[in-house]
């Protein structure tokens, strides 16, 4: 178990109770309760420098910022209706940037239905965001803890996203990335018509907003499973990326800047039908790999079998993330 899991649960055990709510410690991306008879849906994001999301463009941070905080909504099967921020602006920032960074979260919340609420304000050194999100569910939640060996895996668009935006923020000194950084607007999708389809035939879903391999990782450990994945969905800038900076393109993957798309998993009886029903709908998938035994964590690539069951990797245990890259690349290399 990571430190940082260690921290929450030692904070969890402190604090009381209610026998109200659905979903255990880690088992969900949003906490599910009971509120009047009616499913309700809760998440709280935070988002800094840390994240190593580019401020180069205010409207598209603020796209991100909120994409994330809603994100977590839909990975458990809810409906996002009110949304509530703090916004810490770093004291540099203009008029301008706020109002177009407003604006990204706006288009976002209007695009969802969702209302905002209100929230809170500061100034300081270094900017910070913290989304609140509520939301209604009907039906039964996905859980990150309801893969079954036998699954297949799907995920609802490209993996890499978020590691590009690292990289070229961690990377801005590199000759080539000056040339080509602006060319970038990496915007998150919003899977709001993927996931009505979703919960209709999966009952385990996560968004990648820790990178893909984290989040396949975190349903296959709560699930007491492994996985296989093969043909990855890699994003074109980011293999075009990895080829500037000579760096494995599994990086895009094994990566802990997310993408926030989702990650779910469909019994393979109900397989068929689900990609017969998004094609009808004009919607679309990746299939990528299989829920397996506990024992297996395989990721294949044409001619190459890489076995993760022993990558250790956390970005979280190093203080320099150019470090903590450098450890991932090593063990790629060495397989």
């Amino acid at each position: 178990m990571s430190k940082e899991k260690e921290f929450i649960r030692s904070i969890q055990e402190q604090m009381p109770k209610t026998t109200k709510q659905f979903n255990k410690v880690f088992e969900s991306d949003a906490e599910i309760v009971n509120f009047n008879g009616k499913k309700m849906v809760y998440n709280i994001d935070e988002f800094s420098e840390e994240d190593m999301l580019r401020e180069h463009d205010p409207y598209v941070l603020g796209w991100n910022m909120a994409v994330g905080s809603i994100s977590d909504i839909y990975a458990a099967g809810g409906v996002p209706v009110y949304y509530a921020h703090s916004l810490v602006i770093n004291k540099t920032w203009t008029k301008s940037f706020i109002e177009q960074l407003a604006k990204g979260i706006a288009d976002v919340l209007r695009e969802t239905g969702t209302a905002f609420i209100g929230g809170d304000f500061g100034t300081s050194d270094r900017w910070r965001y913290t989304g609140s999100v509520i939301g209604e569910m009907e039906g039964n939640p996905m859980l990150r803890s309801s893969a079954k060996i036998g699954d297949a895996i799907f995920i609802t668009g490209n993996i890499g996203i978020g590691n590009v935006e690292a990289a070229l923020k961690l990377y801005s000194n590199h000759p080539v990335i000056k040339n080509i950084t602006n060319r970038f607007k990496n915007r998150f999708k919003l899977r709001s018509k993927e996931v009505q389809l979703i919960k209709k035939y999966s009952h385990c879903c996560i968004d990648t907003s820790d990178g893909s391999y984290n989040a396949l990782s975190t349903i296959t450990e709560l699930s007491n499973a492994g996985f296989e994945v093969n043909s990855l969905p890699y994003d074109q800038q980011g293999l075009l990326l990895s080829k500037f900076l000579h760096v494995p393109k599994e990086l895009l993957f094994l990566g802990e800047c997310g993408e926030y798309e989702l990650l779910f998993t469909i019994n393979r009886e109900k397989q068929e039908e689900f990609i017969q029903e998004a094609e009808k709908h004009h919607l679309s998938f990746y299939k990528i790999g299989e829920i397996k035994d506990s024992n297996v964590k395989l990721l294949y690539d044409k001619r190459k079998k890489i076995d993760l069951c022993t990558y250790k990797c956390s970005a979280r245990d190093f203080e320099n993330p150019k470090e903590y890259l450098k450890e991932v690349i090593k063990f790629v290399d060495m397989l």
